[in-house]
């Protein structure tokens, strides 16, 4: 947790301006690293107030590969309530263009479509693609249970070919997992860091992914670690950044996470994990940029 707001320092003090395409203006670095050893604890932040129950139950939505942003909805996670499948609502500032893409339901083949369904042709969001495209996620499973010293334990989902019909192009578009001396590591990489809204979620679900696949494969859970690429600060988080820089990294321990009812992590549901002894500042409002 202090490397995120050492984080947040390096971008005050060495990022430049940039325009952006929301049109809201950024500054900006060009990459750096994070890593957290799972042991430590789970890393969810204590500086501001960070909803677990929305980094899992979108966790699950990519997992079982669904683009209906209504299943979101219908658990009360409204984190992709702007956006939608360009093909159907295209994407604009303007408040006809805003209103088309709420309404839309179909996202694309965003995240969990390409986990689970790699080079299938997308239809819709309520078309059944079982057994079409490549299972990534489940290729992935297999080799940790078979051959956990494999090096090609990687799930990508950035597909040029089909970058088009997704609501937003994936910003963490690919992640890896290796196994060393009985632990479970994870490694993501990230073109596009929104750090006050969405570094913070990306870090729990990975987290969060880390923690299923080790119970998964019967692993002790190992390092996290998030290669990040144009790291930057919206104009309009400035402030809210800045107070949380005020706060003290140390006066709450980290929480930690137990999922007990576990069977497989393709049977797995978002409530079924809890996080444990989690305590923080506030929350801080921070407004997305579409």
């Amino acid at each position: 947790m202090k490397q995120y707001l050492e984080l947040i320092q390096n971008i005050f003090d060495n990022g430049v301006v940039k325009e952006d395409r929301t049109g809201t203006g950024t500054i900006a670095i060009p990459g750096a690293m994070l890593q957290h050893d799972m042991s430590r604890g789970f890393p969810l932040l204590t500086t501001k107030k960070v909803p677990f129950r929305l980094v899992a139950s979108e966790l699950e939505f990519f997992i079982k590969g669904i683009t209906d942003k209504q299943w979101l909805i219908d658990n009360n996670n409204h984190i992709w309530d702007d956006w939608a499948n360009p093909e159907k609502a295209p994407y604009g500032h303007d408040e006809g263009s805003k209103k088309r893409m709420r309404e839309e339901r179909d996202l694309g083949p965003v995240y969990g479509f390409q986990w689970r369904h790699f080079g299938a042709t997308y239809k819709n969001f309520d078309t059944d693609y079982a057994g079409q495209g490549i299972d990534q996620f489940a290729q992935v499973i297999e080799k940790l249970k078979t051959n956990p010293t494999d090096r090609r334990m990687i799930v990508m989902v950035w597909n040029p070919a089909m970058l088009g019909q997704m609501a937003l192009p994936p910003c963490h578009y690919g992640y890896q997992v290796t196994v060393s001396e009985g632990k479970l590591n994870l490694l993501w990489n990230q073109r596009s860091v929104d750090t006050a809204l969405g570094l913070p979620f990306n870090v729990a679900s990975y987290a969060l992914l880390l923690h299923l696949l080790a119970k998964e494969a019967g692993l002790d859970e190992g390092q996290l670690t998030g290669f990040l690429a144009d790291i930057h600060i919206y104009s309009n988080h400035i402030d809210g950044l800045k107070e949380q820089l005020t706060r003290d990294v140390n006066k709450y321990p980290l929480p930690t996470i137990k999922t007990d009812e576990f069977t497989s992590i393709f049977d797995w549901k978002y409530k079924d994990s809890v996080i444990e002894g989690y305590q923080s500042y506030p929350g801080i409002k921070f407004d997305i940029a579409v």
